[in-house]
């Protein structure tokens, strides 16, 4: 059944550390409805998977996570788990609040991210390092063990960090367009429900509208806009994919006053009308 909004996944009120950690192996169905229906986690969620095959859904793309390899979900993806396959995995999901800021600032840039194959010696130490997150993780009587374990995990985490940043270009290599271009997209993302124009950006990096035009086409090859409007409409497909709110009301959350130019609008990016994108979900 949709909900009201889109499922989150929250951490337990009772774990103080914001932190769960854990290894599994496993095939076939989850068998948990928990993570097989669509949902957002309440922190950002790990996936080290060790052996065999994950086939999980994030925003509407189906992808296949074969071992040994390792992806982290952002809070505001959506995502769900359809299947394993001789699967060993290490999973953990930790609150945004227990990640040290500086590594935080990171992973926003870099999302969203690709599955990142891993060499053997890669998987080792991140591994490694996850078997000893987990045996903090049964040591509850341990003095200050809330802070041991996160300590912990974002070490973990800054190793899955180093990883990524090993397959991106350096920074001191990045192009003028290139720096702009990754500050438009931090720009939007924590605005898109309420800026919809290019000037407004531009103005936020200040910037012109026409540089922002050029920097964007150039290492994208798309307009300022066309990051607006596609941006504002994964977020819409996501509401109507997996909440129950009306459509009207799903247009108001993304600021869209005016109900009428939100259909229009969706059905010339999607190819389909809100409604038929909706009813795709009842098959």
């Amino acid at each position: 059944m949709k909900l009201k909004s889109i499922p989150i996944n929250a951490l337990p009120s009772e774990i103080s550390t914001a932190v769960i950690i854990g290894r599994s192996s496993s095939n076939g169905s989850p068998n948990s409805k928990e993570v097989e229906r669509s949902h957002r986690d309440s922190g950002y969620t790990f996936i080290l998977q060790e052996k065999g095959i994950t086939n999980i859904e994030i925003d509407f793309r189906k992808q296949s996570i074969i071992g040994p390899a390792v992806i982290f979900i952002h809070p505001s993806q959506v995502h769900r788990v359809i299947s394993f396959e001789e699967a060993v995995i290490t999973s953990w999901i930790i609150s945004v609040e227990s990640i040290r800021p500086e590594y935080l600032q990171i992973l926003e840039d870099l999302t969203p991210v690709n599955i990142l194959s891993l060499t053997e010696d890669a998987l080792s130490i991140i591994s490694e390092t996850a078997s000893t997150c987990i045996k903090i993780s049964d040591r509850r009587e341990e003095k200050m063990y809330a802070s041991i374990l996160k300590e912990g995990c974002n070490t973990l985490i800054t190793l899955v960090i180093s990883q990524y940043l090993a397959e991106s270009k350096p920074a001191e290599k990045h192009s003028r367009f290139e720096v702009v271009t990754k500050n438009f997209k931090k720009a939007l993302e924590a605005n898109f429900t309420t800026v919809k124009s290019p000037s407004a950006y531009a103005d936020i990096l200040n910037i012109s509208t026409p540089y922002l035009n050029e920097c964007l086409k150039t290492t994208t090859g798309y307009s300022v806009s066309y990051h607006i409007q596609h941006r504002v409409m994964l977020e819409a497909k996501r509401l109507l994919y997996h909440s129950d709110k009306s459509i009207k009301e799903i247009a108001a959350d993304l600021g869209y006053d005016d109900y009428s130019y939100f259909t229009r609008l969706f059905s010339k990016i999607v190819q389909m009308t809100p409604l038929a994108f909706r009813n795709k979900n009842l098959d």
